[in-house]
């Protein structure tokens, strides 16, 4: 998607998020050198994970309303393609599953 044509408010959304996973991600790493309790780690990891769902979901949203709903309208990547409704609908749930996974 097209950081440009992306929300100013999803953008910076997104941009926030990860500098919080990059602290977050640093702080594991910290917390592993210290040899820090394992369960502290991982309520840390899942602090972490949980972090990235945010971005990927802020991310997916973003597709779906402006290349998805928009496509055609000029709303859509640079580089996306000219796709039938079909090819959209099996964009949507390959997007999907690659998320979920």
């Amino acid at each position: 998607m097209r950081w440009a044509r992306m929300q100013s408010e999803t953008k910076g959304r997104v941009q926030r998020r990860l500098k919080r996973v990059a602290g977050q991600v640093a702080g594991l790493q910290r917390m592993v050198e210290e040899d820090r309790y394992c369960v502290d780690i991982l309520t840390q990891v899942a602090a972490v994970r949980s972090a990235l769902d945010a971005v990927g979901m802020a991310l997916l949203t973003d597709h779906v309303e402006g290349c998805v709903l928009g496509h055609g309208s000029g709303t859509e990547h640079e580089c996306a393609r000219k796709l039938t409704r079909e090819e959209l609908v099996e964009e949507v749930r390959v997007s999907l599953k690659r998320f979920l996974s």
